[in-house]
C-alpha cells in the first residue's frame, strides 16, 4: 500500500495535477476562455488577494514588465479580445526619490500600452471596479515580483472584432 501511495503522488507531480500550473499557460487558457468584460491584472508583489469568488490570483516568478509583455503578446495573438488598459493614477506622482526605478518603470510600461486605450484612475477605484466586475465576470490577477508601489496594470477585455464605433452606430440605429 505504501508503494502505491508513493506512485500516486509521483504521478500527480509528473502530470502537473499536484503542483502549480505554469502562470504563462494559465494566462493563455484564461484569455482563450475570457471575453469582453473579463479582466486581467498584472500586479506588483504587495497587491492584495481579493476575496470575491470571481477573482483568481496566481503568482508569476518574474518581473512586472516581463509579465505584462507576455500578457499583451497573448492578447495581441487573440482574435476575440483586446485590452482597455488602466493604471493607478498615483503612479504619475511617484518618482525615483520615492521608489528607485519608478521613473524608468513608468516610461517603459506606458510605452507598452496603447495610449488611446489607457486610462488612469485612483488605485481604490480600480480595486472597486474589479470587485464589481467579479460579481458577474471572471478576473485574473497575476502577482509579480515588482516592488515599486502603484504599478499594477489593469486590463479590461473588450471585443476585438467589434469596435467601439460599431457599437455606437448600432445603438444609434436601434434608438431610431
Amino acid at each position: 500500500m505504501r508503494n502505491g501511495f508513493k506512485a500516486s503522488i509521483l504521478l500527480l507531480l509528473i502530470t502537473g495535477l499536484g503542483g502549480a500550473q505554469d502562470w504563462k499557460q494559465v494566462v493563455k487558457d484564461r484569455i482563450a476562455a475570457y471575453g469582453h468584460r473579463n479582466w486581467v491584472v498584472i500586479a506588483d508583489s504587495a497587491y492584495p488577494a481579493q476575496s470575491r469568488e470571481g477573482i483568481e490570483t496566481i503568482s508569476a516568478d518574474t518581473g512586472q514588465v516581463e509579465a505584462l509583455r507576455e500578457v499583451l503578446a497573448d492578447l495581441s495573438a487573440s482574435r476575440h479580445v483586446r485590452p482597455i488598459a488602466y493604471v493607478d493614477q498615483e503612479l504619475k506622482f511617484i518618482g525615483d526619490g520615492d521608489a528607485p526605478g519608478a521613473d524608468a518603470y513608468r516610461t517603459q510600461i506606458l510605452g507598452m500600452l496603447p495610449s488611446e486605450q489607457t486610462h488612469a484612475l485612483l488605485h481604490e477605484q480600480l480595486i472597486k471596479k474589479l470587485d464589481d466586475a467579479a460579481q458577474t465576470f471572471r478576473v485574473l490577477i497575476i502577482k509579480t515580483k515588482e516592488t515599486i508601489p502603484y504599478t499594477s496594470v489593469f486590463l479590461q477585455l473588450n471585443c476585438a472584432y467589434w469596435s467601439d464605433e460599431s457599437e455606437k452606430q448600432l445603438r444609434a440605429r436601434m434608438a431610431r
